[in-house]
């Protein structure tokens, strides 16, 4: 077909039609030094439910010469920003774990470009986490970009993002996988194995935390449990929130108990498009996190009424939701690089060590972990950002 690239996947299969190209415009809310230029480009991806809907990504072009044979493409998937539109990168300043890739990547001399994802900054619900979309976001935005600039691209293209943008890259390396021009992904404490976490490993985790910081007499404002716990919950609301995107039906606040539901609303809005973005939403369940425990002094951490963990084990729906966006179940034939901090509480490095341990066990024949010490979520892949390039460089040379 001369007008599709075509993507296979399992015994299925999608086109990326030549004219997915929607509109370019100027991105002005924030600059890199390294960049010559920074765009959003929209363009048309199938959404959840197979139908054609815009989409936006952040593109970035070096300062460096383009190469003889054309541009090679790195695309960046971001990590959980939220489920509401506004909660967009390309309608927020440029996140500082986004800028140090995005600096060394430039000055290497690659193409970047940061897709939204389904839903977000653009009409819809933001189907969060959902493996297929964020790899269909991928692989539409960079084969439209190429698409439509043929002649300045080599078509080598590459993927490297931070949790929920980890999993993006992962299922992207699924999905990709027979892809001749993609030449592989690198995931930062990617998302993965979400129901054993809330259900067996944070609680655990959070809890050992919090005896640890009760013995150095800390703040209850600057308990990292207490934020991480926070955060926990705040994926537990969009998770929910995102399952809507396909399931419109889908209650969302039965995932949690009665009291807390009061906060996890805040996820939807007044319309379902229009709720608070991860920041906002972390720090009203912290405060509520910290009136709890000052009301109930005796009170441990994990006896807050928050995820209301029976219904997690009987509703059907959202245990098959983790089981169908689980990465690291396929053979990757593509190298993977895994960077993940060994002091992660929001992705524990004992869940990021399985799932690496399966995809290896399945015959991938390059996937390698980087774990990280003293590293928490969000620093691993930035404290690692020199391993990051160097192995983009290895297998893209950018010239």
């Amino acid at each position: 077909m001369t007008n599709t690239v075509m993507i296979s996947y399992a015994n299925t299969s999608f086109a990326v039609p030549k004219d997915s190209f929607v509109n370019v415009v100027d991105y002005t809310l924030d600059t890199l030094d390294e960049a010559k230029s920074i765009e959003i480009m929209t363009y048309k991806m199938p959404n959840v439910w197979g139908k054609d809907a815009d989409a936006t990504a952040l593109v970035l072009f070096p300062k460096s010469e383009k190469p003889k044979d054309g541009w090679r493409v790195v695309v960046w998937t971001h990590g959980t920003v939220g489920v509401s539109d506004s909660c967009a990168p390309s309608l927020s300043l440029l996140n500082q774990g986004f800028k140090v890739a995005a600096k060394s990547l430039l000055d290497a001399g690659y193409v970047v470009i940061a897709p939204d994802y389904e839903g977000l900054g653009v009409a819809g619900i933001h189907p969060y986490l959902n493996l297929e979309s964020e790899a269909k976001a991928v692989i539409y935005g960079v084969k439209t970009l190429q698409n439509q600039y043929a002649g300045d691209f080599n078509g080598a293209w590459m993927v490297a993002g931070q949790s929920q943008g980890g999993q993006a890259a992962l299922g992207t390396a699924e999905y990709a996988n027979e892809d001749s021009t993609f030449k592989g992904a690198v995931a930062g404490a990617p998302a993965s194995s979400l129901d054993k976490i809330i259900q067996e490993v944070a609680p655990v985790a959070l809890s050992r935390l919090e005896d640890q910081e009760k013995r150095a007499n800390t703040n209850l404002e600057d308990r990292n449990s207490i934020h991480s716990y926070a955060t926990l919950l705040s994926y537990g609301a969009f998770i929910g929130m995102g399952i809507r995107a396909e399931h419109p039906d889908f209650d969302y606040l039965d995932l949690f108990q009665e009291p807390s539901q009061i906060i996890a609303q805040n996820v939807a809005g007044t319309t379902g498009e229009n709720g608070l973005c991860l920041g906002p939403l972390r720090e009203l369940f912290k405060d509520d996190l910290i009136r709890y425990l000052t009301e109930n002094p005796n009170a441990k951490l994990m006896s807050y009424p928050g995820l209301d963990l029976d219904s997690f084990e009987s509703n059907d729906v959202l245990q098959k939701f983790f089981v169908d966006n689980q990465p690291g179940t396929k053979r990757l034939d593509k190298p993977v690089l895994v960077i993940q901090g060994e002091m992660d509480t929001n992705v524990p490095a004992i869940v990021t060590e399985a799932m690496v341990q399966n995809i290896q066990s399945l015959g991938s024949p390059d996937v390698r972990l980087i774990l990280v010490p003293e590293a928490g979520h969000r620093d691993a892949i930035v404290w690692k950002n020199s391993d990051l390039v160097e192995f983009i460089q290895k297998h893209m040379p950018a010239k």
